[in-house]
């Protein structure tokens, strides 16, 4: 600063370092002997201020010490948040990515229950899912694909890459969601993939292998009611 500050310049500078909410002229009256300019107090200190790292503002009629804005970008800082994904979103990513290109209805059909807009919303918003071409069906639905953050996510070259149905019953993961007996192996899910990676369009339409996996969602959360009841049942 040019000159040094008066008394009063201090007391005012102090009382809107320390608190914690953008003070009134009349808050800091309150702290300041009586007759007081306050109001040349701060214009002295805002001008004092100018050019800092820190600047002495005016926010609706209040006052209080604020960052730079030129100096916002130097200030920011970017942290990678780790987040869990739900058991919705999962099982959505892996019908797309072994179905793909695949519409929303058919999604929901293979679930067996309505996709809430969030649960793409988390796959999109992790670049795992894009839009694909829209089908040349009635209503020109709207396709979902893969891209390359999925397969560098989870160090696949292609989607040829996806664990088969041998894969999987390997893993143990029949055993625990016997409806995924319905996904087709690789040789089937990509039979009809062209050069250049593109999968044949399925149709609007559910086949009997798709059915068939609804219906054994269904049961299977009807058995796991009934087991549920019975659980309770026992601990009463």
């Amino acid at each position: 600063m040019s000159e040094a500050l008066s008394e009063l310049e201090r007391i005012v500078e102090a009382l809107l370092f320390a608190s914690a909410e953008p003070l009134a002229t009349a808050d800091l009256h309150e702290y300041t002997p009586e007759g007081a300019d306050v109001g040349a107090a701060l214009m002295r200190l805002k001008k004092d201020y100018e050019g800092r790292g820190v600047n002495l503002v005016e926010i609706d009629g209040k006052w209080a010490f604020r960052t730079s804005a030129d100096l916002a970008e130097a200030l920011a800082i970017e942290k990678e948040v780790s987040r869990k994904l739900s058991r919705a979103a999962l099982e959505t990513l892996a019908i797309i990515a072994y179905h793909q290109p695949v519409t929303r209805a058919e999604v929901e059909n293979i679930r067996g229950v309505a996709t809430h807009r969030g649960t793409l919303d988390a796959l999109i918003e992790a670049g795992w899912v894009k839009p694909g071409r829209r089908r040349e069906t009635p209503g020109r639905p709207l396709t979902w694909v893969t891209t390359n953050v999925f397969l560098d996510q989870f160090s696949l070259e292609s989607v040829m890459d996806l664990p088969g149905l041998d894969d999987l019953k390997a893993s143990g993961l029949l055993d625990r969601r016997p409806a995924i007996e319905a996904i087709p192996g690789s040789d089937d899910l990509f039979a009809g993939q062209e050069d250049g990676g593109a999968v044949e369009e399925e149709s609007d339409v559910p086949g009997e292998i798709e059915q068939n996996a609804i219906d054994k969602v269904q049961a299977d959360r009807e058995q796991e009611r009934e087991d549920a009841c019975e659980d309770e049942l026992e601990e009463l």
